[in-house]
């Protein structure tokens, strides 16, 4: 087996994707042979790998850092919400059903130890490391018996395990001495130490709590993460740590034409793949904002309605706030509107649903002559194709099945009628030469004297980003101690932290969870 490695965090979003992609890139710039692994993701925003299956695309861009091809075993369940308490169960990139939060974590959670723990084994058996992300927090307790991506994994395969923690939100040495002291015996006894994210400052102002960390918790910390603007990856369904958000904190380059060009997205509710507007952001001169009234898109000279999954209630929230009917004034105008996906869906004539909302029969925007019916079985392609005489790939995530029925022009699998284009393909803008001409497009029917750059590489600023997560690691860890931590596995002699787990789940079984 490989070595092997657990990136925990004291809560959501505190950095566990970010440093997971920063040890990943680090390591295989050393020349190891690294792969990414999360056990179960939750999130709207995926990515098909090479064979068809459906993954987070966080996993997909800690890949791309590893150097390596993604794949179902990097994430072998990813939950998909439907809305508050029910979520699409994707397994192994594939949809094996809808179920409410409470029927997973009582009994279905458990039931997919065994599949998660085979490809975390696969994956150490072709890898010499794998760094594997947490989710939420492993101090869950009242999700700890069931759990099978923090502790319950850690301890299933013996991995030791690192916890993250947001300096900027307040409270780290509380969070990290609560998240150990929260924690049974057995799971303590994996906890290597702590990994201090976004500090602000002077480290040695906080050199004296980290010394009194370690005399609370037998436990080091293995390095203080500065805080950079921009540093993010596709992560979980944060908008604002997407590489769109990175291009936008940036440095900002002047248009390379006379003109700005205004893009204005739709955030529509359960927005997914939100990405795919990331590559329109990375170029000169593209402004890009999310949008929830009518009144914002006033100004805009490209309207986006992105993915989805809730296309009927995204429907229903466009008419309710008046964008609907602003969308439908921009299309008689011969204003820009580009639908993906779900956004592709609501811009026909009609949707026939009986699979995600079982809403029937509902009537479109009436945009685009395309006829929506959701099918039971999804499909998942990575098309490639050429369209505005240009190279162009992408990906597919969709149970609606398009019947197209005319149109001024094919669009990849969809078309356009006047200016508004429609497509199921998410990631098309990543092609550089169509995102290109694609714009010049947009810019003759919005009257704007904007110009793309001619050597914009959306792939080259994904790799710059990359690389910037490796550096993160190598300048402001102990990449040393991290090395040894992998290859040698749990530590010996940490202490244990009292009060320990509650009572109820003291006991451990042979799943690695606990009863």
């Amino acid at each position: 087996m490989g070595g092997g490695l657990l990136v925990a965090g004291t809560t959501s979003d505190a950095g566990k994707s970010v440093v997971t992609a920063g040890i990943c890139r680090w390591l295989v710039r050393k020349g190891v042979k690294v792969a990414p692994f999360k056990a179960q993701n939750m999130s709207l925003n995926s990515f098909v790998t090479r064979e068809g299956a459906e993954i987070g695309r966080a996993q997909a861009m800690q890949a791309a850092a590893a150097r390596v091809e993604p794949s179902a075993l990097m994430n072998p369940v990813l939950l998909k919400p439907g809305g508050d308490r029910s979520s699409q169960v994707v397994l192994m990139g594939k949809p094996v059903g809808e179920l409410s939060a409470r029927g997973y974590h009582a009994g279905r959670q458990e039931q997919l130890f065994g599949t998660v723990t085979e490809c975390l084994e696969e994956l150490r058996r072709t890898h010499d490391a794998v760094i594997c992300e947490g989710a939420g927090s492993p101090a869950e307790i009242n999700l700890r018996r069931s759990d099978i991506v923090n502790m319950g994994i850690a301890r299933a395969a013996r991995l030791p395990v690192v916890v993250v923690g947001d300096i900027d939100r307040g409270g780290v040495f509380a969070s990290f001495f609560g998240t150990t002291a929260l924690l049974s015996p057995e799971d303590q006894e994996l906890i290597a130490g702590y990994v201090v994210n976004k500090f602000r400052g002077d480290v040695t102002l906080l050199e004296p709590g980290l010394g009194m960390l370690y005399e609370l918790t037998g436990r080091r910390t293995f390095g203080v993460l500065p805080f950079a603007h921009g540093l993010g990856i596709d992560e979980e369904d944060g908008l604002r740590v997407s590489l769109r958000g990175a291009v936008r904190e940036s440095v900002v380059a002047p248009p390379h034409g006379a003109d700005v060009l205004r893009v204005a997205v739709c955030a529509v509710p359960l927005m997914s793949n939100f990405t795919d507007v990331d590559a329109l952001a990375a170029e000169p001169g593209v402004v890009v904002r999310f949008v929830d009234r009518a009144e914002e898109l006033a100004d805009a000279d490209l309207v986006v309605v992105p993915g989805t999954r809730g296309t009927v209630r995204a429907l229903a929230w466009l008419r309710e706030r008046g964008l609907a009917d602003a969308l439908v004034r921009r299309a008689a105008e011969g204003l820009p509107v580009l639908g993906i996906c779900g956004g592709y869906q609501v811009l026909g004539e009609r949707i026939e649903d009986e699979v995600e909302s079982r809403a029937g029969v509902v009537e479109g925007l009436g945009l685009l002559p395309v006829r929506i019916r959701f099918a039971a079985e999804k499909t998942l392609a990575r098309p490639v194709g050429t369209a505005l005489g240009e190279p162009v790939e992408g990906y597919e995530i969709h149970h609606g099945v398009a019947d197209v029925r005319g149109g001024d022009e094919a669009f990849l699998d969809g078309c356009r009628v006047g200016s508004v284009w429609g497509t199921h393909w998410h990631g098309s803008l990543e092609s550089d030469g169509f995102r290109r001409a694609f714009l010049r497009r947009v810019a003759e029917a919005a009257g704007r004297a904007f110009v793309p750059a001619p050597d914009t590489s959306f792939a080259a600023l994904r790799e710059e980003q990359l690389d910037r997560l490796g550096d993160l690691i190598e300048e402001h860890a102990d990449t040393d101690a991290l090395l040894r931590l992998i290859e040698d596995g749990v530590p010996k002699g940490v202490p244990f932290i009292p009060p320990g787990a509650p009572a109820p789940l003291a006991r451990n079984d042979n799943t690695g969870g606990t009863r």
